[in-house]
This record gives C-alpha cells, structure tokens and sequence, in this order.
C-alpha cells in the first residue's frame, strides 16, 4: 500500500488513467490544478508525477503539460504500451540495443502496411530487446518517412523509442493492430536470443497508427516463449489480451 503522500497521489492518477478519465494521448490537469485537487505542495505533484513518468504512463514535453502515453499497467492489448514501458510497469529492467539500422525502399508488404508508395525510402531497425540483462524480444520494425527522420536520430541504446519520440515531436502511439502466431527460429534469431535453431518463437506482428489513423511503424517482434506469455480475459463486454512474463 502506499506510505506517502506522493505515492498515494501517484497511485489516485494511476486509477484515473485505468478508468480512462484521462485517457492515452489526453493531458493530465497541471501541476497547480493537481496539487489544489489533492491539498498537496507542488513539490509533492512533482514527485508523484515523476513516478508516472518513469513507469512510462505518462510523458512531459518542456513547456507543455504531460500527456497519458499509456493505460492500465497490466498492459492490456485493448490499449498500446512499449516493450520498455512494459517492462518497468512490471518491476523489470528493459534493455535494449540496436543490431541493424538502415533505409530500404519499401516493398509491398511496407506499402500497404503504412500506405505508402512502393518504393518508399523507410528507415529498417532491428533491435534486440532484454529483460534484466536476458535477450527476450527480436523486434524489426519499419517506420514511415515522415517519422523516420526523428527515429534515426534517437541514441541506439535508448530504452524506450516512445518515450523519447513523444519528447522529441510529440508523437504518440495511439491504436496497435496485433496479428500473433508461432514461428521456428531461424540462425540469426537463434543467435540474438541464444536458443537452439528451429526453437519456437512467439511471433507479434503490429501496425501502430496516431489517433487519426496514420501508420507510423509495422513491425515483426519475436518471443522467446520461456520469458513472455499472452493470457486473453473474455466477458460479455471485454475481451482483453495481455501480455505478462512467462511462469
């Protein structure tokens, strides 16, 4: 249970965001309005809202009020959360580094994904992605050209590319289509996440689009299947999948 009073500020707007009364891309009241609502010092808003932002829930831009970059920290499919952001919501360190970065022309399958003209010059990274240190996730993704530019430009040991796009350009990740299915490792992702070739991976193919319905990525992201599993929760009204760690 929350100790102090910003933890238990924190842990207010945690509900709020989980209820959707702020909702992802939506801006959170300023710190004045906060610290009023709560009877609380600015200082103590700021140290609630610093958690937010380190778990990857909410994101500042300078001069801007924070926007809600992601939902419930259970990471449901109905909403879009990174790998980084993810991982810190789950208690867990998120590694990450760059293998391959480079632009390709867009083939077909790019073209239709990000609606695109073929040929399309679009910026390919394949990153590999840890949990604590331990390889888990192979993720290629292939951005649109218009966001491409401020991909490029990101450090590539950066943890979380949304984050940092959303501090950049303002971006936000608003709507995921998720296509899931399994996958024998080939040599090089056998290498990356240190399995047997032909292993089976958990196999996540996304388009990410803005609130308006523009593509900004698609990407191939491969599992090892001892370090993450999808639980789907049904009900009348919900039909929920998430992602947690594997055991």
């Amino acid at each position: 249970m929350p100790t102090t009073r910003h933890e238990r500020i924190a842990e207010e707007l945690r509900r709020a965001i989980d209820r959707e009364e702020y909702a992802v891309g939506g801006r959170l009241p300023t710190e004045a309005e906060l610290a009023a609502r709560y009877d609380a010092s600015r200082g103590t808003v700021r140290q609630a809202l610093a958690a937010l932002t380190a778990e990857g829930l909410i994101g500042s831009r300078q001069g801007a009020r924070r926007v809600v970059l992601a939902g419930r920290r259970s990471q449901s499919f109905a909403e879009l959360r990174s790998f980084a952001q993810w991982a810190q919501a789950m208690g867990r360190t998120a590694t990450g580094r760059v293998v391959t970065q480079e632009y390709r022309p867009a083939t077909a399958e790019d073209a239709g994904r990000l609606h695109l003209p073929e040929g399309t010059p679009l910026l390919n990274v394949l990153r590999l992605r840890g949990l604590d240190g331990e390889p888990v996730l192979v993720e290629r993704s292939v951005y649109a050209d218009w966001i491409s530019p401020a991909v490029e430009a990101i450090d590539p040991g950066c943890a979380s590319v949304t984050q940092r796009l959303y501090e950049d350009t303002g971006l936000v990740f608003a709507h995921g289509e998720h296509v899931i299915d399994a996958i024998a490792a080939g040599a090089h992702d056998a290498g990356l996440l240190t399995v047997r070739r032909t292993s089976p991976l958990l196999r996540v193919r996304r388009v990410t689009t803005t609130h308006d319905g523009r593509p900004v990525e698609w990407s191939d992201d491969r599992y090892r299947p001892d370090a993450v599993s999808f639980t789907v929760h049904n009900s009348i009204g919900n039909n929920a999948l998430a992602r947690t760690t594997a055991g």
